[in-house]
């Protein structure tokens, strides 16, 4: 990275720029209550030597997930990375490429975005499928406006309580000043009960939102759900794990008419928390209410094969006013991740993977049912996360003594969900090894 200075002669020649006398002038727009009036909790100026040595100090406090046995899931995964991927990645013309609206400039951007709607349509059976998204949790809230403008519906939207918690969080912060009741569906057996779903379906529900397998790791019973949805004039759209696909149905062919997801597990590493990627394809009868960028393939005026940007009225930078979402860009290097690692593995390779964490996960499962102490709340099929329940247990603790021992045992899920506060939930990828599965199952039987 590049070193900047910012000097008291900086800072003036920069106030002068732009017209004020003062860094207090500056921000006196901002109200006295939201001012900070302490200084900050730092420590005293440290010549470069110092500051490298107390930054790689405070650095190794963190302990990455590929330094530890991870069971960690709930929507980021610690999936097997190959190292093609970053260096495809790493290259300067992606990573340094801008936002592609002068296509004549932006060839290699375009081709590779478009190469990335082809392998999601291909992924999910969808019609179509967008240029990517921030991030699943946008990708969700995005798809049910779009259904709302595709249904001429906003009195109603049902999902479940089953879907991921900061998903549902982000459609309420999305849909707050619209008239729309957002029903949430119970789900004390782990899944949606076809039965539920249809005593709340009413002609204002614009659509049925469900998780396929489902925060709690479960699987769905996905063609009941759609085709109640469908019985109300209601679209149906699924929130998927792309790693399932190389075993369980496509969406397209369940028949959901959105189908959105987190596209971490494609070759994202967990990072902490991000930059991930937003998912989403659709049928083809709802490509012009599609969110974000669409590429498109043509011929230029020499007949010779060219990507575009299409349908650009979707976008706020083309009409504000007529735009189909107030999303204008798209996790385009993330993309391009996600591109390589689906065009590297290939069918087989996504269903050997597929594979692997199901047959995993299965092993894990007989080891915890042999302890003797843990119960399943849920006694549902599960594909690579599932739950866990000690009562009595304060899952906090536990998580801190298994750290010590360099296992991340599982997400508690008491934050969300206060009736499930002893509860665990428990993913197993591909990476786990039969020996830190042993050592999890050990720790979790003492």
């Amino acid at each position: 990275m590049s070193y900047f200075p910012n000097t008291p002669s900086d800072q003036e020649e920069m106030l002068r720029a732009i017209g004020v006398q003062s860094i207090e002038e500056l921000f006196a727009v901002i109200p006295e209550e939201f001012r900070l009036r302490q200084p900050l909790n730092l420590p005293a100026a440290m010549t470069e030597l110092e500051l490298s040595r107390y930054m790689s100090e405070q650095a190794v406090r963190n302990q990455p997930a590929g330094q530890a046995a991870c069971f960690l899931g709930a929507g980021s995964y610690d999936h097997f990375i190959p190292a093609v991927v970053d260096f495809l990645a790493s290259r300067s013309e992606f990573y340094t490429a801008y936002t592609p609206y002068q296509p004549e400039a932006s060839q290699g951007s375009l081709q590779a975005f478009f190469e990335y709607q082809t392998l999601i349509t291909q992924l999910t059976g969808m019609d179509v499928s967008n240029a990517s998204l921030y991030e699943g949790a946008s990708a969700m809230a995005e798809a049910v406006l779009m259904a709302m403008a595709a249904t001429g519906r906003q009195g109603r939207v049902v999902t479940a309580a089953n879907v991921h918690p900061e998903y549902r969080q982000t459609l309420a912060t999305y849909l707050a000043n619209l008239p729309t009741e957002i029903v949430t569906l119970p789900t004390p057996e782990g899944i949606v009960r076809p039965q539920d779903l249809y005593r709340e379906l009413t002609q204002q529900t614009a659509c049925i939102v469900f998780q396929h397998p489902n925060f709690f790791g479960c699987l769905e019973e996905t063609a009941q759900l759609v085709d109640a949805a469908h019985s109300a004039g209601a679209l149906a759209i699924v929130v998927f794990d792309p790693i399932s696909l190389g075993l369980l149905k496509r969406p397209g062919d369940y028949g959901a008419d959105i189908a959105v997801a987190e596209g971490q597990s494609l070759g994202i590493p967990m990072s902490f928390g991000g930059p991930y990627l937003g998912i989403l394809a659709c049928r083809e009868s709802l490509l012009r209410r599609m969110p974000g960028r669409l590429v498109g393939q043509t011929t230029d005026r020499h007949g010779r094969r060219c990507w575009v940007l299409t349908l650009q009225t979707r976008e706020q930078h083309i009409r504000r006013e007529k735009a189909t979402s107030n999303i204008c860009t798209n996790q385009g290097l993330m993309a391009l991740r996600a591109s390589i690692y689906l065009a590297l593995m290939g069918p087989q390779g996504l269903r050997e993977v597929a594979n692997l964490c199901l047959q995993k996960t299965h092993y894990a499962l007989d080891l915890i049912r042999q302890t003797g102490q843990w119960q399943l709340p849920f006694d549902r099929p599960v594909f690579k996360e599932f739950v866990i329940r000690r009562p009595g247990l304060d899952m906090d603790a536990l998580v801190s003594a298994a750290v010590e021992k360099r296992i991340f045992p599982g997400v508690p899920l008491g934050r969300w969900y206060p009736e499930l506060a002893d509860c665990l939930l428990v993913a197993v990828t591909e990476k786990r090894t039969k020996t830190e599965i042993d050592r999890w199952a050990d720790l979790l039987a003492k």
